[in-house]
């Protein structure tokens, strides 16, 4: 499984054409009818590039989500060995290093691509002799001696597992007693645009969002052993055995007008719903996407004045009773 901490997919993470995680580091899925026909694959090796540079746009929530997971540990437990399933590029990866000084941090993913790009990262921030990586194809790797662990991260993985409550299961059998599990599962849609933006029928957001729920439900189904359980993240971590449970939410917000590196993320973000969902949306809506994505268009991504980021993301936690 590819998973990482830093895309906009379902629930404010979600790009619609896949997270970057999964049951390996491809998804081979695709699905037709209803709407129309596209496709749910995701390599998320092709996306790495992608996937590190929206880790980068998200460094400062990252750090507070950091800083709130020391705060919930406390002072008082040594925090020895840190797992960041579904690690994607490593950028979590180095932002655990940092924040627990003593501890090992395990890069764990399928990818064995975006490994190499994780500990490359570590080697870059002078991580290197603390930052490891082990090649996991999940969920079958949760029960493959990952080792024990004080903290677990995992970030928009669990729901690319067709069982989520027995992935949160052999998570929090992992923990050392007293450890904390936290899976980043929730936030809200992202928005980048204005209601009106000069081109295509207003709210076309909106629209999006939809044909991005239809993915993800397609995709959930074509799943291994896909299980229908009502995402009450909080009751799943409970029902896992840990205690207590509970949740906070980052926001990162980045004002228009973006920076290169920004509008750089969307126009790849843009792209693949393009090319993912294309033929899910009317003609005109394509059309706009079309101009959105053109780099020498004045009204496209790449250059519109009121091109915004804002991302809100919900973290999920729980404690292995001592």
């Amino acid at each position: 499984m590819s998973a990482h901490s830093d895309s906009t997919h379902r629930g404010g993470h979600r790009d619609g054409s896949g997270d970057r995680q999964g049951h390996g580091h491809r998804h081979g899925h695709s699905h037709g009818g209803g709407h129309g026909n596209h496709r749910t694959d995701i390599d998320w090796e092709v996306m790495a590039t992608q996937l590190e540079t929206n880790g980068e746009l998200q460094l400062p929530a990252l750090r507070q989500v950091a800083a709130r997971l020391r705060e919930l540990l406390g002072p008082e437990h040594e925090v020895r060995r840190v797992l960041d399933i579904g690690s994607g590029p490593g950028v979590m990866t180095g932002v655990l290093a940092e924040a627990f000084e003593q501890a090992e941090a395990v890069a764990v993913d399928g990818a064995p691509g975006l490994l190499d790009r994780a500990l490359a990262r570590a080697e870059r921030l002078g991580l290197g002799g603390r930052v490891t990586v082990r090649h996991a194809e999940l969920p079958d790797g949760l029960d493959d001696g990952l080792g024990a662990a004080d903290l677990i991260w995992s970030s928009r993985a669990v729901h690319h597992l067709g069982d989520q409550q027995g992935a949160l299961n052999a998570l929090a059998g992992a923990l050392r007693p007293g450890g904390l599990l936290a899976v980043a599962e929730g936030g809200l849609p992202m928005r980048y645009l204005p209601r009106e933006i000069g081109i295509g029928r207003p709210g076309l957001q909106a629209r999006l969002d939809s044909v991005q729920e239809y993915w993800f439900e397609a995709m959930r189904a074509e799943l291994p052993d896909s299980t229908t359980v009502v995402e009450d993240w909080p009751a799943m971590l409970g029902r896992a055995g840990l205690s207590p449970v509970g949740g906070f939410t980052t926001l990162l917000d980045l004002p228009a007008p973006l920076g290169g590196p920004a509008r750089g993320y969307l126009h790849a973000h843009l792209t693949r719903l393009r090319e993912s969902m294309g033929e899910v949306l009317d003609d005109e809506d394509r059309k706009t996407l079309d101009v959105l994505i053109d780099p020498a268009a004045p009204e496209g991504i790449l250059h519109r004045p009121d091109a915004f980021l804002l991302s809100a993301t919900t973290v999920f936690t729980g404690v292995r009773p001592a």
